[in-house]
């Protein structure tokens, strides 16, 4: 599976997930734009590439609607096109309902579901000029449709990607975009190796996921043998959101 010549844009690439999946189509040979306020991680990427020519860091506030735009403009000016958005930045802030203010609600609102918006419209704009089309990937979560309590900005974010990862489905399909969604569960990020046996074996998979878990599915769907699928969503969660779970 080769990328070689695909313009890929990636939101929240400087950690985590948004690090594995931008480094996974740098691998498939793709050029590669890195959106993220984190200068330094997503500036040490660059220089660290074996092509860094090849890829683009922009500093970009994702819920500000001229930084998407400075985005989309930079991202031209440099490699001409755009074939596939993954849509990757999120935040959360898991604290008491009834202690969470407006201005914390629509902080988390506005940077996972308003970005999503505002980055798959100033895309689409551009992909849609392409004969091939384009692909779009955004990130949800398995706390779309599975909560614990005190997450609810988080989850109606999530839950807010789902609908509207759908309806760009319909949208965009007479432009030749996909759209699709990818919800993971478990995805650890910073300290695998501290996992617990039970941290593992709860899950049907018998471990906890990595984000090269998600990088390889965002690979998948963006390929274009793949265009068939289209206005789904991808669970990533190594079978928690299909157990029953009783108190014995």
């Amino acid at each position: 599976m080769s990328f070689l010549n695909k313009v890929v844009i990636v939101t929240g690439a400087s950690n985590g997930i948004g690090k594995s999946i931008a480094e996974a189509y740098i691998q498939k040979g793709a050029k590669v734009v890195l959106a993220d306020l984190d200068i330094e991680n997503g500036t040490k990427i660059t220089k660290n590439a074996l092509h860094p020519e090849n890829i683009l860091f922009v500093k970009t506030n994702v819920k500000e609607e001229e930084d998407v735009i400075q985005l989309i403009k930079k991202t031209i000016n440099t490699f001409g096109k755009i074939d596939i958005l993954v849509n990757n930045a999120g935040i959360s802030n898991f604290k008491s309902f009834y202690e969470l203010t407006i201005d914390e609600w629509d902080n988390v609102i506005h940077t996972n579901l308003r970005s999503v918006f505002l980055c798959s419209r100033e895309a689409a704009r551009e992909m849609r000029k392409n004969t091939s089309g384009g692909s779009i990937i955004n990130m949800a979560s398995t706390r779309a449709y599975m909560s614990e309590p005190h997450t609810e900005s988080y989850s109606a974010s999530k839950g807010g990607i789902i609908a509207l990862t759908h309806s760009l489905a319909n949208t965009l399909s007479t432009d030749n975009i996909t759209v699709n969604s990818i919800s993971p569960g478990w995805i650890e990020t910073k300290d695998y190796d501290s996992l617990r046996e039970i941290d593992h074996n709860q899950h049907l998979s018998n471990r906890v996921g990595k984000p090269e878990d998600v990088a390889r599915a965002c690979l998948f769907l963006t390929n274009d043998e793949n265009n068939f699928i289209t206005g789904t969503n991808l669970t990533i969660d190594g079978g928690m959101t299909v157990k029953m779970i009783y108190e014995e």
